[in-house]
């Protein structure tokens, strides 16, 4: 028999990464799974088997208990999921230094500290250690004009996931910048073009396509590669 899998979704309480956890779960992975509150940890609570830890990702010393609580646990897959639109609307005259800072902070800086901490955890071979990016992290597309910030903030997450993938030093790992599409989210709106289902299911596909295949890839949830 196949030895489990297992995955830790970081940000999972709704949206792409409560579909991320149901996909893994149906395809029967063991499946780790961060909220900020544990206690309220919305339809995530639902799907029986998940271990679910309270992590603001934010806060390096809940980063720092989070990977106590993990010693010793070997994943195939840490997925950062968790980001943040940022003030709306994105008048760049308007929003204040610390909005534009959290947004960043949110979006670039805190998925690398959450991969500096956990990456190392990662099963030698074959993990794989995938990002939330966005097509709009693209700088050569000239698109998302009406929301500037979070456009620079996905191009930023690009940016230092290229930078920490040479710091790593693990030819060995699939490393995945993802688009998952415009998806029907909270994020996303209703007018959006996929469903989470649809983005979730491609997406775990990719995952389990480049697992074994080292290197560093920005795709979408169809496997596609985009331009940086």
């Amino acid at each position: 028999m196949t030895a489990t899998k297992t995955a830790l979704i970081i940000g999972a309480s709704r949206g792409l990464g409560l579909g991320l956890v149901q996909r893994l779960h149906e395809d029967g992975w063991k499946v780790i799974a961060t909220v900020r509150d544990k206690a309220n940890p919305g339809d995530l609570g639902s799907i029986v088997g998940v271990h679910i830890e309270t992590l603001e990702i934010n806060n390096t010393a809940q980063l720092d208990s989070l990977k106590q609580r993990l010693h010793g646990e070997t994943l195939d897959l840490l997925f950062v999921n968790a980001g943040v639109m940022g003030p709306l609307p994105q008048d760049l005259e308007a929003v204040s230094e610390e909005q534009i800072g959290a947004l960043f902070m949110t979006n670039a800086v805190a998925p690398i500290r959450i991969a500096r901490r956990l990456a190392g955890q990662l099963r030698e071979g074959s993990g794989v250690l995938a990002f939330m990016s966005s097509v709009l992290g693209s700088v050569s597309i000239p698109d998302g004009g009406e929301i500037p910030l979070y456009k620079a903030s996905k191009a930023a997450l690009n940016s230092m996931i290229n930078s920490y993938v040479g710091e790593l030093q693990r030819p060995d790992l699939a490393v995945l910048a993802m688009h998952p599409g415009w998806v029907k989210t909270a994020m996303g709106g209703e007018n959006a073009e996929i469903d989470v289902f649809t983005s979730t299911s491609g997406m775990l596909k990719q995952i389990k396509a480049h697992s074994g295949n080292g290197g560093l890839r920005f795709i979408n949830y169809k496997g596609e590669p985009l331009v940086w």
